[in-house]
């Protein structure tokens, strides 16, 4: 059985690499980090992920315009996204993603079973 890549795109390396060792813990899943906003695209072109964790805000391009990117892409544009941001309290998100539109969001810091599931959710509505 493959296991499901998953990238990892925060432009801070701890909250990064704390998402991959939850995931990589699971032992289901191939993780790829990026925390260079200006290389996200080419890296999940190369990459071919499976769902995309995505920081919301970030210096250079944030989270909704590399989403943009990502939706007009024809390889991408049916990869599902999952945003992570500090911009929504775990009191807010009730510890569970928020649905807005097609958008989902999680707030930082994670909570390893949430993010679990929630990526479950995303790949087998």
């Amino acid at each position: 059985m493959s296991k499901t890549r998953v990238l990892v795109v925060d432009d801070d390396p701890s909250l990064s690499r704390l998402a991959a060792a939850i995931l990589e813990k699971a032992k289901l899943y191939e993780v790829r980090i990026e925390n260079q906003p200006s290389r996200v695209l080419a890296g999940a072109r190369q990459f071919k992920p499976d769902v995309i964790l995505l920081d919301v805000d970030m210096p250079g391009k944030s989270g909704g315009d590399i989403a943009f990117e990502i939706r007009s892409d024809p390889l991408l544009c049916n990869t599902p996204i999952l945003f992570l941001t500090a911009l929504v309290s775990r009191q807010e998100a009730g510890q569970r993603e928020i649905k807005s539109g097609s958008a989902h969001f999680l707030s930082k810091p994670v909570e390893p079973n949430v993010l679990l599931q929630s990526i479950e959710r995303m790949l087998n509505p």
